[in-house]
């Protein structure tokens, strides 16, 4: 038997607190002195405050552990997964939440696109797959699934990086003329190669939704380097994309816009 002090500097966990797991019905002393009222524990309660612990780490209230301390193993199990899912979802939430207050303090002091370094780039050529339409700006995933049937249907496999070129002279939320494309290798009439060019790139790290703050960094440098001049459409890059990250905020994103120097 161990005193209340002894059990608290076994399990590393306060006397106070094995206290309250007391009162709430989470664990409860092996026995309690009838005369001075002392509470003693068993080395075999050890196991249990792992337990809570364990679960009090995963993001589980006391009043969800006192129901998880009566599930079996492999019920125990599929609540764990649950609650891994939703501690995903919060943690992109969180990660969301970091980035409006960046963003909002960057509009606060004036917006910063410093972080953001465009690069000169020779572009090499590159053989692919495309597929035009006119779409809603929310269906590109559609877009590019519709893309990946095709690929297979002509037999192609994938080789490089996914990009969406914007052939529209103007932007539009719901009426957006762009092409889908994929590197490939493999033969077929459909296959295209797209030649060399020299770009002014930049990588957004992050959602989609913020994207906007790339374009304007690519603006902002054309601004201040007026011997070159866009000769293309924009091209979204997508080199950590959807089907390789987990969470929004770690995608990325090339933003290349075609330039060549200005004559005279």
């Amino acid at each position: 038997m161990f005193t209340i002090g002894q059990f608290s500097r076994l399990c590393q966990v306060s006397a106070r607190m094995l206290r309250h797991y007391d009162r709430i019905g989470l664990l409860h002393p092996a026995s309690t002195g009838s005369e001075n009222g002392y509470r003693y524990y068993e080395a075999d309660q050890l196991a249990r405050v792992h337990k809570i612990e364990t679960l009090k780490g995963y993001g589980f209230s006391l009043t969800e552990i006192g129901v998880l301390l009566e599930l079996g193993p492999q019920e125990l199990a599929v609540a764990v997964q649950r609650r891994r899912v939703t501690a995903y979802r919060e943690l992109g939430e969180l990660r969301r939440a970091l980035r409006r207050m960046e963003e909002d303090m960057s509009k606060m002091e004036g917006i910063n696109l410093s972080r953001y370094h465009v690069i000169l780039m020779e572009t090499p050529s590159r053989r692919v797959l495309g597929l035009r339409r006119t779409i809603a700006i929310g269906e590109v995933h559609e877009l590019f699934s519709e893309l990946y049937r095709e690929m297979e249907r002509r037999g192609l496999r994938r080789s490089g990086a996914t990009q969406l070129v914007c052939l529209g002279e103007e932007f539009s939320y719901e009426q957006a003329d762009v092409e889908a494309q994929v590197e490939v290798v493999g033969e077929h009439p459909d296959v295209k190669t797209l030649p060399a060019s020299l770009c002014a790139a930049v990588t957004h790290t992050g959602p989609y939704e913020t994207i906007r703050y790339a374009y304007e960094a690519i603006g902002a440098w054309l601004s201040s380097h007026p011997d070159y001049e866009v000769c293309g459409p924009a091209i979204e890059r997508y080199l950590r994309d959807e089907n390789e990250v987990g969470d929004p905020e770690e995608l990325q994103t090339g933003v290349l816009f075609p330039v060549k120097k200005r004559e005279g």
